[in-house]
């Protein structure tokens, strides 16, 4: 392994404490997800990513910004909303009448919620810092267009469920 994967896995498992250098992101996110409390601090008045201490926050560590702004019941409300998500897949996925149908659905499903869990553990320190986005939160036209054309097409695919030919 080159030294600078070591040193992010050391950060990881808590071996080295890097806070100015390869734990520098996740200490920052951790610090604001801590400072929004129970309610947050209102949008647009979160310390931490207001005055930039926390990089990538339009990106990879978007879910910081709103831990910060919204708190815990801005956070758990989010998180919310993607398990509707995930659940509204799993219920659409299971009734395609054909295997590709299902098979394609749980792919997005996957890709969902894999994206979920990685970018939300990462922003807690719980996983690895890899640059995973949030799912329509994360700025970038390349991830949000990926994801909606993925729901898309299985939306298409769940509409045409009725037209069976016999």
């Amino acid at each position: 392994m080159e030294p600078h994967q070591r040193v992010r896995i050391n950060v990881l498992l808590g071996l080295d404490e890097d806070l100015s250098g390869a734990g520098y992101n996740v200490h920052q996110s951790e610090i604001a997800i801590g400072s929004g409390g129970l309610r947050g601090k209102g949008f647009l008045n979160g310390t931490q990513t207001k005055l930039k201490f926390v990089p990538e926050q339009d990106t990879d560590f978007i879910f910081c910004t709103v831990g910060e702004e919204e708190g815990f019941v801005g956070s758990a409300g989010v998180l919310l909303l993607f398990l509707a998500l995930i659940l509204r897949l799993i219920y659409l996925a299971e009734r395609q009448p054909f295997k590709f149908g299902r098979v394609y659905g749980y792919c997005v499903l996957s890709i969902f919620l894999f994206h979920v869990f990685i970018n939300v553990g990462m922003v807690l320190g719980l996983t690895p810092v890899i640059g995973i986005p949030l799912p329509f939160f994360s700025y970038g036209g390349s991830s949000l267009w990926g994801f909606t054309l993925l729901l898309f097409i299985f939306l298409r695919i769940d509409a045409g469920r009725g037209m069976i030919r016999k």
